[in-house]
Formats: structure tokens, sequence, C-alpha cells
């Protein structure tokens, strides 16, 4: 009976509630949304999501770039270090440090030049590129050149270990040490700048560096406040 408030919609029944004089109540309808609701809703989700997507891809394509970078870098330092020598003699290993920096430099800077260039360069891209495959614009700058050079001493140390398997190839610590100041160089050279630019870009093309722990979805959303119609609007009264 309609006396009892009880009525079918979309196949579902719903009871309306009543006052102490019989009259229905005007009230909201819980779940209930408008269809201007659903739109607005729909274009600020496909706004976020779009906004979200675009940060996840250029993140993804940073750190994949840095990865690849990085196998193929390891590859050539792997080539050029691990590959056995075939020389009548080898210097005696050199536990000493900066022995091997004094030697050469008592050839004069033309002979001294070629092996502390070397040294330095060998391991200097992971400077940069390991900043790179981290993904990140915003990160304290200490804390960035910490990581990054301890990650290269720990690089040169397991070349230097692998070196004594070799024929030819004998451990020098002051390789280790060019090794690690080429690393930190490279990156106080590049990174700094690098990060300032791209932040930079960000900011002009309205698409802020996340900041903190990595979102690869972008900032959390927000959402407008939207009214919902009122049951009244939403249901006819039942009839007397």
């Amino acid at each position: 009976m309609k006396d009892e408030g009880v009525y079918a919609e979309c196949g579902r029944p719903r009871v309306r509630a009543r006052g102490t004089d019989g009259e229905p109540k005007h009230g909201r309808a819980p779940g209930r949304v408008t269809a201007g609701t659903e739109r607005t809703g729909g274009r600020v989700l496909g706004g976020v999501q779009r906004q979200g997507s675009l940060g996840g891809r250029a993140a993804f394509r940073l750190r994949t770039t840095g990865g690849v970078l990085l196998v193929l870098h390891g590859a050539l330092v792997a080539w050029l270090m691990l590959r056995p020598r075939d020389v009548p003699w080898v210097a005696p290993p050199n536990l000493h440090p900066l022995a091997t920096v004094r030697a050469d430099l008592r050839l004069g800077w033309p002979g001294a030049l070629r092996p502390l260039a070397e040294g330095l360069g060998l391991l200097a891209p992971l400077g940069v590129l390991l900043p790179l495959a981290h993904g990140r614009l915003r990160v304290s700058p200490v804390a960035s050149l910490a990581r990054t050079v301890a990650a290269g001493a720990l690089a040169s140390v397991a070349v230097a270990l692998l070196q004594t398997g070799v024929p030819g190839r004998v451990v020098d610590v002051d390789t280790l040490l060019l090794n690690t100041a080429g690393v930190a160089v490279a990156h106080l050279a590049v990174v700094p700048a690098a990060r300032f630019l791209l932040r930079r870009r960000a900011e002009r093309t309205g698409s802020p560096a996340v900041s903190g722990q990595d979102r690869n979805q972008g900032r959390t959303p927000t959402y407008p406040r939207v009214g919902i119609a009122p049951w009244s609007d939403a249901v006819p009264p039942s009839a007397p």
C-alpha cells in the first residue's frame, strides 16, 4: 500500500520516513547523486588521472634511461678493466695511498696527465647516472652526494677485487681513490645544476616535481564539495 511509504524505484524497494503527523519528511537520499555531480566528479577524476599518469611516465622514462646507461657503462668498465693483459711484467700491488700518484708526478705533468685522467674518468659517469636512475628532483644535495660517492667507492672496490683473478692486473689503492674522486667531481659539476633546471622547467609547465617520498601517481586529489539533491526533488510524493 502507498500509505505504508513503500515504493519501488529501479527495482529496489525503499521506505520513506514519516513524521509524527503522518506526513513524509523531506531529507536527503543517502547515496543518491545528481547528474551534475557525476559529470563534475568525472571531470575532476579525469584531470587527476591525466596529471598522475604524466608524472609517472616522466619518472619512468628517467629511471629507464638511467638504468640502461648504467648497464652500458658497467659493461664498458668490465671490458676495459677485467680483460687479461699480455705483458712481460707488472708492477707490485700498491697498498700505500698516493704512492702511485706521487710516482707519476715525478715524471712530469705530460707523463702524469694520462694515468690521472684515466683514474678520474673511469667511474666518473656514475656521478650522473646514479642520480638519474634514482629519478628524484627534490632531494638533499649533501645526501645525494654522499650516496653517490659511496656507491662509486663500492663499485671501484668490486672492480679491484675482481682484478685479483685476472692475469696482468694488480690492485692499486690510488686507483680506488681516483675513481671515487672522479665520481664526486662529476656529481658536483652536473647534478645540482641539472636538477635546478629541471625543477624550473617543471614549474613553468605547470607540473611541479613531487617532493619527499616519490609518488608515481601525482599529488593527492582534491574533490569539490557538491550538494546532493533533496529526497523530495528526486522522488515524487506518495499519493494520499
